[in-house]
């Protein structure tokens, strides 16, 4: 058993873990490491490699502003330049030693004695030590095929959008596409124009907006990186469009009915054919699920090789897919774009807390922590893009840049006062997790339509209730007031009584 022990354990190594390392560093904190199942850096844009995978936020926006990026080809960039910008910040702020490769975690353990956290590896018989746990994982990290009747008996290729099998030659093939989603509309215009036919099933019909996405000229390129207030400007004038976005989309509003003109609008510019417009038009407010971003998903669609299914899927057959109205569609391969195993209920991995507490127990009924970051009972261990932290209208990075500056501070504090603990206070975390779930009942995600957000009993734990704004300034500071404080050599905890 090893007996050295890290002041930081940052468990992930794509954008969270990265943004993690680096401001750690920026905080004279360099006594980390950063643990990665897999064996590169990257993490979710490492492992979505699909035909056609991009981001559907601007590149200004999903890039951090402590690491800015000038070099954006496009307005929205593709998977392997984000990708790119991940691995540059590595080399940039000198990670790479920081990263401990195949290293798959398969339990932490608090020591409350000792005030650190024990860890265990997948294959490895001794134990790493950290006196705090980063939980960089983040929420798209793992992926697996739905569960559908006869996927094992299926005897085509199946291939799912996280995993994608670039091996596979889809020219000539006949093609099944499961899902509709934000992956698959990026996907199904790259098939069609490869495969001899496409079939896409779908389940739902979402939301599609326009993405105009204009190539960067070198003059812009030059002026950004000669003067990097420009970039911040540029960055600033998106960030604060994307903030009026949630006026339509986080609640219902008159401005609801403008995102969905645009999207009717954008439907009838791009369908001519009633029937299929009737089929793709949703019967949801728009903002309930997530707004699709793209200009060639319903051009495709019209391609004489391409046909929307949308009967309900009933079974996976031997030889295809088998429709609710006993109809089978044969494929030579059926690719599911079916998202993520979002951990909504339970944990990615087992988490056992003061007084043996299971964190995975706690969750069953739906995921909380305080300021989507600190559980109670859960000392020194903090989230990124934890619980309800899910933006509907803007960057994903401009909520986990805020977690990233709070949870530092809160590290740093741990550190510089020798603290064995830094244990979130129960009652401050009912208090914000009570008022999270009230809010949420006025937004569009809990207005009854069915979505990878919610649990099985309509659980909302993954969405933030609010701008960007208040999110981020709700994380400016630590208030030590929040928690249960116990210095090192304290004999007791010294526990504050709950209210």
């Amino acid at each position: 058993m090893s007996t050295a022990t890290l002041d930081v354990a940052v468990i992930g190594g794509g954008f969270a873990g990265i943004g993690t390392a680096i401001r750690l560093k920026q905080h004279g904190i360099n006594d980390f490491a950063i643990f990665e199942r897999g064996t590169a850096i990257g993490g979710t844009w490492r492992d979505n490699t699909y035909p056609g995978a991009a981001c559907d936020i601007p590149s200004r926006l999903y890039s951090y502003s402590f690491a800015p990026n000038p070099n954006w080809s496009h307005t929205y960039s593709g998977s392997d330049e984000i990708l790119g910008y991940i691995e540059s910040m590595a080399a940039e702020f000198r990670l790479h030693k920081h990263f401990r490769f195949g290293h798959n975690i398969t339990g932490i353990v608090f020591d409350e004695t000792a005030g650190r956290w024990d860890i265990t590896v997948e294959g490895r018989a001794d134990t790493i030590r950290a006196r705090t746990v980063v939980l960089a994982s983040g929420p798209l990290a793992n992926a697996s095929f739905p569960a559908i009747p006869g996927l094992e008996n299926y005897q085509g290729h199946k291939i799912h959008s996280a995993r994608w099998d670039h091996g596979y030659d889809f020219t000539g093939k006949k093609v099944a596409v499961v899902g509709t989603g934000a992956s698959a509309v990026q996907i199904i215009p790259e098939l069609v124009d490869k495969a001899a036919s496409v079939k896409v099933f779908q389940r739902t019909p979402g939301w599609v907006l326009p993405r105009v996405n204009r190539r960067t000229n070198t003059l812009t390129k030059e002026l950004y990186r000669r003067v990097p207030a420009a970039e911040n400007l540029a960055r600033r004038v998106w960030f604060y469009g994307h903030e009026s976005v949630a006026l339509g989309v986080v609640w219902n509003t008159p401005l609801t009915r403008v995102v969905e003109l645009v999207g009717r609008a954008q439907l009838h510019r791009q369908v001519k054919d009633p029937w299929l417009r009737r089929q793709l038009t949703p019967d949801f407010r728009a903002g309930c699920k997530r707004l699709l971003m793209t200009d060639d998903y319903y051009p495709a669609l019209q391609q004489d090789n391409c046909t929307l299914i949308t009967w309900p899927i009933a079974r996976i057959a031997e030889h295809g897919i088998r429709t609710a109205e006993g109809v089978e569609h044969r494929a030579d391969c059926i690719v599911f774009a079916t998202g993520f195993d979002v951990s909504k209920t339970g944990t990615p991995i087992p988490i056992t807390g003061r007084d043996g507490r299971v964190l995975a127990q706690e969750w069953q009924r739906g995921a909380y922590a305080y300021k989507s970051i600190a559980v109670s009972g859960y000392p020194n261990l903090f989230f990124t893009f934890g619980p309800n932290s899910g933006p509907g209208h803007n960057s994903a990075l401009v909520y986990m840049e805020a977690q990233i500056n709070y949870l530092v501070g809160a590290i740093e504090t741990i550190l510089d006062r020798d603290l064995r603990m830094l244990d979130v206070r129960r009652d401050r975390q009912d208090r914000y997790n009570t008022g999270m779930q009230r809010r949420l009942t006025a937004t569009t995600w809990n207005s009854g339509c069915r979505s990878w957000y919610l649990t099985e009993h309509g659980f909302n734990a993954t969405m933030y209730p609010g701008f960007a704004t208040q999110y981020v300034n709700q994380l400016r500071t630590v208030d030590l007031d929040d928690y249960n404080v116990v210095p090192a050599d304290a004999r007791t905890p010294r526990i504050t009584a709950v209210s």
